[in-house]
């Protein structure tokens, strides 16, 4: 039974029309029901090309997850709620890259195609762009288990977009290891080809830098991930740079929810 919210909002199922909200967008939405059963999904002959893209999206559901994995100490202040979305929509344009496998299990291989992940902002509507008009670089080291993020000198309140309040920030340096997926016909689901080395991560952060008149000197940080792992042809290493912004009271230092930004700078 439909419930009426207002003079024209309800929720619920009113015949042949259901209505529902979607995370992250405003206003209400709505749609018919019905189409094909579960039962004429799983086994119709008419729709074996929707079985090979439902297996397919799984497959990239999955992957993204383990991006957003490896990045998770980050998500809450860096993503906005449609991230997840964008993220997966990458990660299909990679799997349809791959030429190797029939269409329903065909790999999703970052490392023969990782520019497609370069650059990707985890919020689009404050993105590194936005927050920073300076240099920064990020390198790796020959093992792919070091990244230096590297900051040339700049402006402080010229080349920053600092939200009102902020006291202070801090550049971040965060890596994650993604391996490349493949499908296993024995369990029926993507699995990583480097499960052991999937999702390792390091978070590093600069110091706190004060906001005020002036320049800000160079700054480096370095990320290492622990042990010393070693990489392999089948994975990549994603380099992330970001900055958060800060309030501090007394000594402590409190992080604001808006103004921060992330991106994948680069992917060795």
């Amino acid at each position: 039974m439909a419930r009426q919210l207002g003079h024209v909002k309800y929720k619920g199922t009113i015949g042949d029309i259901r209505h529902f909200k979607i995370k992250g967008m405003s206003g209400h939405f709505a749609g018919l029901n019905g189409g094909a059963t579960a039962e004429q999904i799983k086994n119709g002959a008419s729709f074996v090309r929707t079985r090979e893209n439902m297996n397919e999206f799984a497959g990239c559901a999955t992957v993204g997850k383990a991006i957003r994995a490896g990045q998770s100490q980050l998500m809450k202040t860096m993503s906005d709620p449609q991230f997840t979305g964008r993220l997966t929509g990458i990660i299909k344009r990679i799997n349809l890259e791959d030429q190797s496998e029939a269409r329903g299990v065909r790999a999703i291989l970052i490392t023969s195609v990782p520019q497609h992940l370069v650059g990707l902002n985890f919020n689009r509507n404050n993105t590194v762009e936005g927050s920073f008009s300076g240099e920064l670089e990020t390198v790796a080291n020959a093992d792919r288990n070091t990244v230096t993020l590297t900051v040339e000198a700049f402006e402080t309140l010229k080349q920053l977009n600092i939200p009102a309040g902020a006291t202070h920030f801090r550049f971040v340096n965060s890596i994650s290891v993604i391996s490349d997926y493949a499908y296993n016909s024995l369990t029926k689901v993507y699995e990583p080809i480097e499960p052991a080395l999937n999702q390792l991560s390091k978070v590093v952060y600069s110091d706190y830098i004060e906001i005020a008149q002036g320049t800000t000197p160079e700054v480096s940080v370095v990320s290492a991930l622990n042990g010393t792992p070693a990489m392999t042809e089948n994975v990549s290493l994603l380099s992330c740079v970001g900055i958060e912004f800060y309030q501090k009271a007394g000594n402590e230092y409190y992080v604001f929810s808006v103004g921060n930004s992330m991106k994948i700078k680069n992917v060795f």
